[in-house]
């Protein structure tokens, strides 16, 4: 009667242990989305073709779990001004989307932004970029007490020029002319006589074919992407710089219902999506150049003394900028020093003098 109940015992506990087993080995389900579209716009399709296989993939090899993807790239969920609110009410579990169309809820995370002609590597202002984050925690909290969501990833935009519907090699020549820009960087126009038209990439072609602006402040991959040299094809090279302000972040809930050698493999896949989206940017920009002008866009530089009166004519809006931001109890004039540290130690040399008081 022992044996019996014995074998009985352990009979109960194995179908006990298996049945535990099966219940942990979970598939989980995650909506991942952003307003840009895959293809034009690096940084999505990088989530497309990398993030979303590679976390799927790992998941499946390194765990009992299964991580399938919902897609929704340009705009099919959140519109590019709708995504950290679809993140936070949990419409998408993952969000990719551009900080500068969020200048209210995250102001001091437009801060590469306040620094016109900037580092032409994307890599540089990477490296810049993390550092600055590392520096101030307030950047991540803000994005996870106040709108529910774990920042995995900070990318961006590679180096920005000047493409116009028509010709021009002076400053003079700017003067009165409309130039759409995403609104963050619209005052980087200042001191050129131009004026800004807020817009936004998917918004741009049909503005310039309508006639609504006549150039935009764009950078060569999506120049080329989205075929703006068709209604402008005169790209003037004058070196704004790369900027890290798009964000890719998951759900607080979404995040922490998963298992944590899943959420793992999340933030590692994330952090190498960082930099393959940093040397895709670098590369795809000398490569769009290479592209655009076989295409027919007619691409000169702007001379070095116009881009430093150009500078000179804004080189208080860091400052300033800075400052504002400051206001709403931010340390925002700290981490532009700090940034601006950091930029200088990946070898950008500033063409005007950015002094944060």
């Amino acid at each position: 009667m022992l044996r019996r109940t014995l074998y009985k015992a352990i009979a109960v506990a194995a179908g006990t242990l298996a049945s535990l087993s099966l219940a942990y080995a979970d598939t989980f389900t995650l909506r991942i989305g952003s307003g840009h579209p895959s293809g034009p716009t690096v940084y999505v399709t990088e989530l497309e073709k990398f993030f979303v296989p590679e976390v799927s993939k790992r998941v499946k090899a390194r765990t009992p779990h299964t991580v399938n993807f919902v897609e929704a790239w340009g705009g099919t969920v959140a519109k590019v001004n709708e995504t950290l609110s679809a993140v936070e009410s949990g419409l998408l579990d993952i969000g990719g989307y551009c900080v500068c169309f969020e200048q209210s809820k995250l102001p001091m995370h437009n801060f590469p932004y306040w620094v016109p002609f900037g580092p032409a590597s994307s890599v540089a202002a990477l490296n810049a970029t993390r550092k600055t984050y590392a520096q101030f925690p307030q950047l991540n909290e803000a994005l996870e007490r106040r709108h529910q969501q774990r920042l995995l990833a900070v990318t961006g935009f590679d180096n920005y020029h000047l493409g116009t519907t028509f010709t021009w090699d002076k400053l003079s020549d700017l003067k009165g002319r409309k130039i759409g820009a995403v609104g963050v960087n619209m005052p980087w126009l200042q001191g050129s006589g131009a004026v800004g038209v807020m817009s936004s990439l998917p918004d741009m072609y049909n503005s310039m074919k309508s006639g609504v602006f006549e150039g935009v402040i764009m950078f060569p991959s999506s120049y080329l992407g989205f075929k703006f040299h068709e209604p402008a094809p005169h790209l003037k090279l004058t070196n704004f710089g790369a900027v890290m302000v798009v964000t890719v972040t998951m759900n607080n809930r979404s995040f922490n219902r998963l298992p944590p050698e899943v959420r793992n493999i999340i933030v590692e896949v994330a952090r190498e999506y960082e930099d393959r989206v940093a040397a895709a940017l670098d590369n795809g920009n000398k490569d769009a150049l290479t592209r655009l002008a076989a295409a027919g866009a007619k691409i000169t530089s702007i001379t070095d003394q116009a881009r430093r009166d150009w500078a000179e004519g804004i080189k208080d809006w860091p400052n300033r900028m800075a400052k504002d931001t400051d206001k709403q109890g931010l340390p925002a004039s700290d981490l532009m020093r700090a940034y601006l540290r950091h930029l200088r130690a990946e070898g950008w040399t500033p063409p005007a003098e950015y002094v944060i008081q």
